[in-house]
């Protein structure tokens, strides 16, 4: 009898794991190395404060065994930023990075820092992937 409640534990252990899997979607083409960028829709949010959508994005390597990438921070392979986006004035706010040695710090003062141009193909990659969805992100 003692099993049932640790076999029900376990199981509902497990039915909650799907729920909080990343879902990376890229964004930009694969480069001539098989590193392309890609950003967690589960973790891109509009934040109620700024109206801005923030996003996680990270570099992954295409067809790597295991795959190197994207991950989330604190993962042996993951390496990215967050940004804060704003679709409208196309520019936005880089919130913080992080890799395997340096952990993802986001400063609480970050709606007050300076905007950043979106500029280059990749910035505008990311701008038009996020943006084309931009009703659909959860208000925080």
């Amino acid at each position: 009898m003692r099993r049932a409640p640790v076999i029900a534990a376990l199981s509902a252990l497990t039915l909650a794991l799907p729920a909080v899997a990343e879902t990376w979607t890229p964004y930009t083409e694969p480069t001539d190395k098989g590193l392309q960028w890609s950003f967690d829709r589960d973790y891109s949010y509009r934040d109620a404060a700024s109206g801005r959508i923030v996003v996680m994005t990270a570099i992954g390597k295409v067809g790597a065994t295991p795959r190197m990438g994207p991950s989330a921070p604190g993962a042996a392979d993951g390496v990215g930023f967050v940004y804060a986006l704003d679709c409208k004035a196309r520019n936005l706010i880089p919130m913080g990075s992080y890799s395997p040695r340096k952990p993802l710090e986001i400063a609480s003062g970050w709606r007050g820092e300076a905007v950043k141009k979106a500029d280059g193909s990749d910035d505008a990659a990311l701008m038009r992937q996020v943006c084309s969805a931009e009703g659909s992100y959860p208000t925080k």
